[in-house]
């Protein structure tokens, strides 16, 4: 049998339909990022700022301590980059210091801290070694302790957490060479076979697949009596007999992490290893990725911090013309965006972190929300970090210090960031995915009256219901607090800059952003979802909307504190002027655009229209298939697997 196959053949429509079975469908909770997309500023949701209890903070600043002494002392991010590989005494160290149970309840042997202080901690490991921090953070966030945190049995529980707490490695494996954010055409097959199932496929980017000891698996069970089939997850014991790990991937940064290729061939996996019902693994998935999103937005915050020491001390020490390049506006105005940008990704985080600590509001928007706009704006921080460093950004550390300067890896940041678009749901995939959500209550009321397949009765009934909703909704749009001139002014204490002023414009354009929305699903109707650039722009304002609605919030939180008060309203303040900037621009180019004519360029690539551009230059890429043969059977490759003890 060949891997084209092997794989199932699916239809546009029933892959869309496989991820709306796996999504969440309803709304028990408030959400303050789908009121923002609905044209409703709802600041009391976040505000004022959700603050963890004093045994939370007193448990997390313990571990922080503790894991600061280690990352200082113990582990050498130089030599992670020179060698692709973290030294397994630092794994070793990090197992007896419990940080791969800083998720786990303490009952499981794990540390049970909050989604903030596991947050904090990914920030500052990843500041010594990001490969450090992408593997804790795929090990606890979408490995095997957060599912079974939220779906596993009593019993599931008992069995693994408190091997993932002190011992064991976990990985995340559901991409395959041929499936990426398509899983209604995942191949991987679990059979059923009395009280097991057998698992055959190919997996690939198993972060922490090399090394791991526990593995979520997501398979394809087939239809069968007594079995109702569908994607469904499982926990594999990596050492099992048949799986092969048949190659450790190697990347343009985070050259520490084990990523590899897992093959499974005829692999039996115990019924009682199922996570949730048969057809369940993608809503698993996601609803884990709710929250295991926010381990990225960490990782960001660390490297814009680490960006803004870096800029602060190069910008004052380098002098050009008489005087520190600092000085200079254009240099000036990168480290004011640097400085700006990191203060917002940090009210992002810990406000999304605090909101999933409390579960007290539907935080799947907002951790989707802050995933995209800290890796975008992560990545962007960096590269102008390397522009301010100029040449020495370009140059290696090692190679600075050889020649006697300081060893500062700007370019090693640039490539570790790099692939936070592309993790856990690239740019494109979460601008897709979250407009999904922020338009879920337009599709609500009114999907039938757009969906092509439905009758004229069905549209009907449609029609009546979308007729009073909008007869309800729109006019609320048409005015609110933004154009009260006094609104939110608790936000503007004497001797600070005027953060109110900015609420009121997000309360502005929320308004005017769900009135884009409604007006665009109007026009396209049932075309809205292939309108992926306007859907794209939409989510980018409403990200900004977010961020900036968390700056203002947690500035008011410190000033009230007593904690750097008048700077953060600074810098929360220059973060929002800036952002405005980006949001007037993103509505312009809602409805001015080039969106059509880059259809027809696309047509002519595809088409070989332009191969005449393409001449006279040598393509070094080796022969070999775009996507490597994944036909099922038993390895010919030797096992790279090396289980750390």
């Amino acid at each position: 049998m060949s891997a084209a196959s092997a794989r199932p053949t699916v239809s546009e429509r029933e892959a869309r339909q496989v991820a709306e079975a796996a999504r969440e469908q309803e709304w028990r909770k408030p959400s303050f990022a789908k009121e923002l997309f609905l044209g409703r500023f709802r600041l009391d949701l976040i505000h004022p700022h959700p603050t963890p209890s004093t045994e939370q903070v007193q448990r997390g600043e313990e571990f922080l301590a503790k894991l600061r002494d280690f990352v200082e002392t113990k582990v050498d991010g130089g030599l992670i980059e020179r060698e692709a590989r973290i030294p397994d005494e630092v794994i070793t160290g990090l197992k007896e210091l419990g940080a791969l149970g800083m998720k786990i309840d303490p009952k499981y042997g794990g540390l049970g801290l909050t989604q903030v202080y596991y947050n904090k901690a990914l920030a500052l490991v990843g500041s010594a070694s990001p490969a450090i921090g992408v593997l804790l953070s795929a090990h606890q966030s979408i490995g095997v302790p957060q599912p079974l945190k939220m779906f596993g049995t009593p019993e599931q529980k008992e069995r693994f957490l408190p091997r993932c707490a002190r011992t064991d490695i976990s990985a995340f494996l559901l991409t395959e060479p041929d499936v990426g954010s398509d899983p209604a055409r995942l191949a991987t097959t679990a059979v059923p076979d009395g009280d097991s199932y057998v698992l055959d496929g190919v997996k690939l980017w198993t972060t922490n697949g090399v090394v791991a000891d526990l593995l979520v698996v997501m398979a394809r069970v087939p239809k069968s009596e007594g079995h109702k089939g569908g994607i469904t997850a499982f926990v594999v014991e990596a050492g099992s007999e048949g799986i092969t790990v048949e190659n450790r991937n190697s990347f343009m940064g985070l050259r520490g992490i084990e990523n590899g290729v897992t093959r499974f061939h005829q692999v039996r996996v115990p019924a009682e290893n199922r996570i949730g019902p048969e057809g369940s693994g993608l809503k698993i998935a996601l609803t884990t990725l709710n929250t295991g999103r926010l381990s990225l937005p960490a990782s960001c915050v660390a490297a814009g911090k680490w960006c803004l020491k870096i800029a602060r001390e190069w910008s004052a020490a380098r002098e050009q013309w008489g005087r520190p390049v600092a000085r200079h506006e254009a240099v000036g105005a990168k480290i004011s965006f640097i400085a700006a940008t990191t203060f917002a990704l940090e009210a992002v985080m810990e406000l999304s972190s605090q909101m999933a600590d409390e579960d007290r509001n539907d935080i799947r928007i907002e951790g989707a929300l802050a995933k995209l706009i800290a890796s975008e704006m992560g990545w962007t921080m960096a590269d102008e970090l390397v522009q301010i460093r100029g040449g020495r950004g370009f140059e290696t550390a090692d190679s600075l210090a050889a020649r006697g300067e300081r060893g500062v890896p700007a370019e090693q940041l640039l490539r570790d960031l790099r692939i936070n678009r592309i993790f856990e749901g690239s740019t494109e995939i979460m601008h897709l995915l979250i407009a999904r959500e922020a338009v879920d209550a337009h599709l609500s009321v009114a999907g039938d009256l757009i969906d092509p397949d439905k009758a004229l009765g069905d549209k009907a009934r449609a029609g009546m219901k979308a007729g009073g909703f909008y007869a309800r909704w729109l006019p609320k749009l048409v005015a609110g607090p933004g154009h009260i001139p006094g609104a939110y002014s608790s936000f503007h204490p004497a001797g600070h800059p005027d953060l109110a002023a900015h609420l009121r414009y997000v309360e502005r354009n929320a308004r005017k952003l769900a009135r884009s929305t409604f007006y665009a699903m109007s026009r396209w109707q049932g075309r809205m979802e292939t309108k992926q650039g306007f859907l794209g722009r939409v989510v980018d304002i409403g990200a900004e909307l977010f961020a900036m609605s968390a700056s203002c919030v947690r500035a008011e939180m410190l000033r009230t504190r007593g904690e750097n008060g008048r700077e953060a309203y600074q810098l929360a303040d220059a973060f929002c002027r800036q952002s405005r900037i980006r949001v007037e621009e993103l509505f312009g180019r809602l409805w001015t655009n080039t969106d059509a004519i880059d259809r027809k360029v696309v047509d002519g690539v595809l088409g070989g229209a332009y191969t005449w551009l393409e001449s006279g230059i040598v393509d070094p890429t080796s022969d070999g298939p775009w996507i490597a043969d994944t036909t099922p059977g038993a390895s010919g490759k030797e096992n790279v697997h090396r289980p750390i003890r």
